[in-house]
């Protein structure tokens, strides 16, 4: 666009009092803004017709009629593109949305014009249980009806719309008259190739607030509208696969890859687990793991590499594989393995289900109540570990270099307060991690740090070993963190073997020796042993290994599906 320039619109019905709070806060923008009255009643339409006076920026529009938010949002779209306006910040008169985040909207909109910049709400304990549930809802319907989770909120009242692809849109069709615009919109518009791009905004739900939103009346047209979008999917599909498609062609380092699930979308996935049941569950997720797999080019490349690589493997050592091998069934295991997560993370699974398999020196430190270091690894489901520390009597720390790990930890808190599991976040392995990693250990507790992909913050410090025949490149840090720390290290693997679930624990070392003088044998000898249990644990469960990029590739990018 040549030009930006923007407007404000304010679709109101009855809420004369909060509009003019909004009028107030949005003062200072120096913007026009255009209110739209969708037929309030007579005592909020006198005072909404009081407001141009004392806000000479305000232009107001009425319908004689109520005909919802959506025809409202709409007339001032037309306003709006009549009078010259590039974009339009669209806001609601309820007062619910932090009117002091619009110049951070305005940047951002100015920054990327051809995008539409939504709001991504933060709610605190005043939001209704009920709205915020159904919001998961729908949320989950968008991503399922975009094939993206590049939708993080479907239903957010503050946002800044590029009118040229809105009016192309509505010159061609009507959207969602009524709650279920927000949502038929922004859907529509992605569908349009529109960029969609999220901020932050704060949300609340003021007590003895009015709300236009009549929960049969619009959850039936909420409804309505999801069911059209649905059978709509099936001439958008060609089109959103191509999208799917050409947005992974770039190869970059795992740690690089934006995460598909924060917490917020694994809330939505307990939400539909818990609603709906493991099995309903189980179906969708297989329409899913379906979809990723035959757009994954790179993921469906790696795991066919893999599994041609293993039985390779196994064949030269005369060892028979306990299951046939195939993508299919590795993408669809994966899958599994989440349904697997979430019933470990709900407290489903009973230690007694479990076999837990390990020898004496894991006895002996068990026995001595000592902390030690597990050394874990892509292979397998580690959130089984759950039933290994509620067995025991153990506190696992996890290592972890995302950014939602305290998220996380709260979310696992909720789930299973006794669990028995913490995740640390840290974005280096410096002094001050090692630190509190010896205090976790001195204090008896056990901590696990991942030790098969290349580190995030350090990706050249590699050592590379053989792996399933040929070189691979492991982290130096977790050895390296291992021999620091002067601790018993384990090796932990949580598989579904075909005699039911194991939890295997090796012995590693006690402690793991790594000399200034000989640091780089003593690195590879130590990545070797490592290297050989993964080796032994792939044959016992070869669906179980869930890196799905090129391991063997020299640089070891990620280049698949991020999980």
């Amino acid at each position: 666009m040549s030009e930006f320039s923007v407007c404000i619109l304010i679709p109101c019905r009855n809420h004369a009092a909060a509009l003019a709070g909004v009028l107030e806060n949005l003062e200072k923008t120096q913007l026009d803004i255009i209110v739209i009255d969708d037929a309030s009643d007579a005592g909020d339409a006198k005072l909404i017709d009081a407001l141009p006076a004392k806000f000479p920026r305000v232009t107001l529009l009425r319908h004689t009629e109520n005909k919802g938010k959506g025809v409202a949002v709409v007339t001032g779209f037309r306003e709006a593109s009549r009078r010259g306006f590039s974009h339009a910040l669209q806001i609601d008169a309820d007062g619910q949305h932090d009117a002091g985040a619009v110049p951070a909207f305005l940047a951002e909109a100015k920054k990327f014009p051809e995008a539409l910049i939504s709001g991504k709400p933060i709610y605190d304990s005043s939001v209704p249980k009920g709205r915020l549930y159904g919001r998961y809802v729908t949320h989950a319907w968008v991503w399922f009806q975009t094939l993206s989770f590049q939708i993080e909120d479907s239903m957010c009242g503050l946002r800044v719309y590029p009118l040229a692809p809105v009016m192309r849109l509505l010159g061609r069709r009507n959207v969602g008259a009524f709650m279920d615009f927000d949502t038929d919109i922004i859907v529509r518009l992605f569908w349009e190739n529109v960029p969609v791009r999220f901020l932050p905004v704060r949300v609340i739900y003021p007590e003895g607030g009015r709300s236009n939103f009549r929960s049969f009346r619009d959850n039936a047209r909420i409804s309505l509208m999801h069911a059209r979008l649905v059978c709509e999917m099936p001439f958008r599909l060609p089109a959103l696969f191509f999208k799917k498609i050409s947005a992974g062609k770039n190869d970059t380092h795992w740690s690089e890859i934006k995460e598909r699930r924060g917490v917020f979308g694994i809330r939505v996935l307990l939400f539909v687990y818990a609603f709906f049941g493991r099995r309903v569950f189980r179906a969708l997720l297989f329409c899913v793991i379906s979809f990723y797999r035959l757009t994954g080019r790179r993921a469906r490349e790696a795991s066919a590499d893999y599994l041609r690589r293993l039985k390779i493997f196994a064949d030269a050592r005369g060892v028979a594989l306990p299951e046939k091998l195939s993508t299919q069934r590795h993408f669809l295991n994966f899958g599994e393995s989440l349904l697997d997560k979430i019933a470990a993370w709900r407290g489903e699974f009973s230690p007694a289900e479990f076999a837990v398999i390990k020898d004496a020196q894991v006895d002996r430190v068990l026995g001595e109540k000592r902390g030690a270091l597990i050394l874990a690894s892509h292979l397998g489901n580690f959130e089984f570990c759950r039933a290994l520390a509620a067995r025991g009597g153990l506190k696992i720390n996890i290592l972890t270099f995302t950014e939602h790990a305290e998220q996380f930890n709260r979310l696992l808190h909720e789930l299973a307060p006794d669990s028995g599991i913490n995740l640390i976040s840290t974005k280096t392995l410096g002094p001050e991690t090692a630190i509190l990693l010896r205090e976790k250990i001195d204090a008896g507790e056990w901590v696990a740090i991942t030790a098969d992909r290349t580190s995030a913050t350090n990706p050249g410090r590699l050592t590379r070993v053989d792996f399933l025949g040929a070189p691979a490149a492991f982290p130096q840090g977790a050895f390296v963190l291992a021999a620091a720390l002067r601790c018993p290290v384990f090796l932990v693997f949580g598989l579904k073997e075909s005699g039911g679930k194991k939890i295997r624990i090796d012995f590693f070392a006690d402690p793991l020796e790594i000399r200034r003088s000989t640091r780089t044998g003593d690195l590879e000898r130590e990545t070797r042993r490592f290297a050989e249990k993964l080796e032994e644990n792939c044959l016992r469960a070869p669906l179980d290994w869930f890196n799905f990029y090129n391991f063997w590739e020299n640089k070891n990018v990620y280049s698949g599906n991020e999980h």
